[in-house]
């Protein structure tokens, strides 16, 4: 019978539990990035559009800093928190 009884929450206020989100974003998205990125940027070089493919180039860095440079996800998590109150 205790092996059906409930087991404690995860955390002891209740909340959810976030610890190692942002590794488990990193590590499932950064490769889908890299994948999309490298296809879009081929496409671009071969249809010519320099022009286009220079901003798409600079705007997949600026999204690749996020993945990339540890504790970004979480900076800007708790500033976006902090903004709106939440503690």
């Amino acid at each position: 019978m205790e092996a059906l009884a409930p087991t404690a929450p995860a955390t002891p206020t209740g909340g959810v539990n976030t610890e190692g989100l942002a590794e488990f974003l990193r590590k499932f998205f950064a490769p889908l990035f890299l994948v999309v990125v490298s296809v879009v940027a081929i496409f671009f070089l071969f249809t010519r559009e320099i022009t286009r493919f220079v901003q798409f180039i600079i705007l997949a860095v600026a999204i690749g800093v996020i993945f990339y440079v540890p504790n970004v996800i979480e900076v800007t998590a708790k500033a976006i928190a902090g903004a709106l109150g939440i503690k």
